[in-house]
């Protein structure tokens, strides 16, 4: 099938975060050497790869969990663990971050889920919290859920709230830890969607650690490909070009997978 690549220059297409010969691990385990690779403002950018390679601990390195044995990244100039307290703490809260399970508080309700970081780091009044939070909610598709318990919704609902929360505080970059892992097809298209309103509506950019090939190849603008072989970046760049046009075999068969089995499948048939 013939994908057309219909994406065209962007104006806002500036280095938003630079890596810069980065290296990340574990003690003296590497994990990742020598990455680098730019994302643009407002790119839906995917870190991908075969299990193994190093997703999580990239993804980790760019939340400030874990620091790189060489090299930086840089935020709009900024590198976080070379700056000082109040410097990281201004840079956090201009991050959302989900979480696989969507990591809801099980002992609070939607609506003060998603209050929780209005409150710590914003003077709004209670008013004001409770109708940032209800619109939040009727974003990612929950209003008239805000009094129920994580206990009381399904997973595809769990991880529309816990991105609810995420963007709380209108967050410039919006990272994502495997967001469609436990979810039927179905679901997995709609959290797709429901990124791209919700990345468009706040002007986001947004990082997907992610081995789902759908999500990849429907909404990802940008992506890094990740070797555990050579433990460093085969290819970077719009998925949706690699998958014909990438001097890497590894990269061409990851993203050519979708296709085969639909081609092994009608040839079954």
């Amino acid at each position: 099938m013939d994908i057309q690549i219909s994406r065209q220059t962007n104006p806002k297409d500036t280095a938003f975060i630079q890596a810069k010969d980065l290296s990340i691990g574990y003690g003296e385990r590497v994990v990742q050497q020598n990455l680098n690779f730019t994302v643009n403002k407002n790119d839906i950018f995917f870190i991908i790869g075969g299990s193994g390679c190093g997703k999580t601990t990239l993804l980790k390195n760019m939340i400030g969990l874990i620091p790189p044995s060489m090299g930086e990244v840089l935020y709009q100039g900024k590198n976080y663990y070379q700056s000082d307290e109040k410097s990281q703490l201004d840079l956090l809260k201009s991050w959302g971050i989900t979480f696989q399970s969507g990591a809801l508080f099980s002992s609070m309700t939607l609506a003060e889920n998603v209050a929780l970081p209005l409150q710590l780091y914003t003077d709004l009044s209670e008013k004001q919290i409770a109708e940032t939070v209800s619109y939040k909610l009727a974003l990612v598709g929950l209003a008239g859920f805000e009094t129920f318990y994580p206990s009381e919704i399904s997973g595809g609902m769990h991880k529309r709230a816990g991105l609810a929360r995420a963007i709380a505080l209108d967050p410039q970059l919006l990272f994502f830890d495997e967001p469609s892992a436990g979810l039927d097809p179905i679901s997995s298209l709609r959290l797709d969607q429901l990124i791209l309103q919700v990345c468009q509506a706040l002007d986001s950019t947004v990082i997907i650690v992610s081995h789902e090939l759908p999500s990849i190849l429907s909404i990802g603008t940008n992506c890094i490909f990740l070797d555990a072989q050579t433990k460093t970046m085969l290819d970077s760049g719009d998925p949706k070009i690699l998958l014909h046009s990438s001097k890497e075999e590894k990269v061409r068969q990851f993203l050519s997978r979708a296709e085969n089995a639909t081609q092994a499948e009608q040839h079954h048939e």
